[in-house]
């Protein structure tokens, strides 16, 4: 009987050699989390008339403005008066100096709806998809009796994304 409990004791001791030893575990959660804010870029392309004489006919130019809004935001689009003194919605004004030039920005080809700065009256509305969309500026410059004096006629329109 010694013999069998001497061998017992050394299979038993083998197992437990070529076992690992046994380690406490704990576990925790926990949550990741973002929130998506409605939010909006603006990007404006300069609007360039180019060369123009007498100003006996309408000049016509384009601009694009990039509007770039999270998916489902929705956004309006409005642009201002511009910086030259005594510009309004109505009557926009680029100056070389003291002389001005009458000019008109709109929100469609027909150059039929000026473009302003009233949500909901004269702005350009869009819903944003994530990805950047293009909006045209269709700009007019009327005839103009008489003729503007010669230079290099310039106005800042700022562009204000309200979403």
């Amino acid at each position: 009987m010694p013999f069998s409990r001497s061998i017992r004791f050394l299979f038993a001791s083998a197992l437990l050699v070529g076992l690992p030893a046994l380690a406490a575990t704990r576990t925790a959660t926990f949550q990741v989390r973002a929130e998506i804010t409605h939010d909006c870029t603006i990007a404006a392309a300069d609007l360039n008339f180019g060369s123009i004489g007498l100003v006996s006919t309408s000049v016509d130019a384009t601009s694009t403005l990039t509007a770039t809004c999270t998916n489902t935001t929705p956004y309006n689009l409005g642009l201002n008066a511009g910086t030259v003194t005594g510009s309004t919605i109505e009557n926009r004004l680029m100056a070389s100096g003291p002389a001005t030039l009458r000019f008109q920005l709109y929100r469609d080809p027909a150059r039929a709806q000026i473009w302003g700065t009233t949500v909901g009256t004269n702005t350009q509305s869009g819903t944003g998809n994530g990805s950047a969309q293009s909006t045209t500026v269709y700009g007019r410059i009327p005839q103009q009796t008489p003729a503007p004096t010669p230079g290099v006629y310039t106005t800042t329109i700022t562009v204000t994304v309200t979403y």
